[in-house]
């Protein structure tokens, strides 16, 4: 069963959204503020980040995932908030060609497989790690990290997708989520995918709206009970 059919959260519950200025961070820190939770915004650029904090309601937090003192200095500002129980890795990039084009596999180089990597993985630990003694301090502690069905090695033979880069990194994001739930099993850890959703990320060709794909993040973030280590969409758990 997909989370989401326990009792939500209290309305004291503090979130942190990693890149959450727009698209489906937004919608989601949309949704949950609306819910009754703090939420910090996290955005990498500080004016737009300021803007989508100030529409919302939420609090801001300057947060580039790519860099460890940009995330020790926005850890030190939830913490002196509060505390954290509920984190949302959201932060991703596709890297597109200038056109708006996938970079397909003959054009994949080292250069932009470690880009890529270093804001959808090396990103997500480095927020878990400045993260998990927050969250360890909350009576439910919950992690979702954003993923994508393109993650799945099951599905790779049968959709149909140029790229090497954005699906290698998914699938990273998959593991990095199962053994983080084994190595922490009073956190709530869990991969979702949104569905293929209209954003800046995919050049706006996404056929879902962000309503739409921020439903499972919702649902999986306002959750008390259900599994952890597990991979869902918003009809159910996925094939790794």
């Amino acid at each position: 069963m997909a989370p989401g059919s326990a009792t939500n959260l209290d309305r004291m519950t503090t979130t942190l959204i990693t890149g959450a200025n727009k698209g489906l961070g937004f919608e989601t820190a949309r949704r949950l503020i609306a819910a009754g939770h703090t939420v910090y915004l996290g955005s990498r650029n500080a004016e737009r980040g300021r803007r989508a904090a100030s529409e919302l309601g939420a609090r801001l937090v300057v947060l580039d995932v790519t860099d460890d003192e940009s995330v020790a200095a926005a850890a030190g500002t939830v913490e002196a908030g509060g505390g954290l129980d509920v984190l949302i890795n959201n932060a991703g990039i596709e890297g597109r060609t200038p056109d708006g084009g996938v970079v397909d596999a003959a054009h994949t180089t080292g250069e932009f497989m470690h880009t890529l990597f270093d804001t959808n993985v090396f990103g997500v630990v480095r927020v878990l790690h400045a993260f998990l003694p927050l969250l360890a301090r909350s009576d439910a502690p919950v992690v979702v990290n954003v993923s994508s069905g393109l993650a799945s090695i099951t599905g790779a033979s049968a959709y149909v997708y140029p790229g090497v880069a954005y699906p290698a990194s998914k699938a990273a994001v998959n593991m990095v989520t199962v053994l983080y739930a084994k190595a922490f099993p009073d956190i709530r850890i869990n991969s979702v995918e949104p569905g293929y959703t209209k954003t800046d990320l995919n050049a706006n060709t996404g056929t879902q709206t962000v309503e739409e794909g921020a439903e499972i993040i919702v649902r999986t973030a306002q959750a008390t009970g259900g599994p952890t280590g597990g991979f869902f969409s918003a009809h159910g758990p996925l094939p790794w």
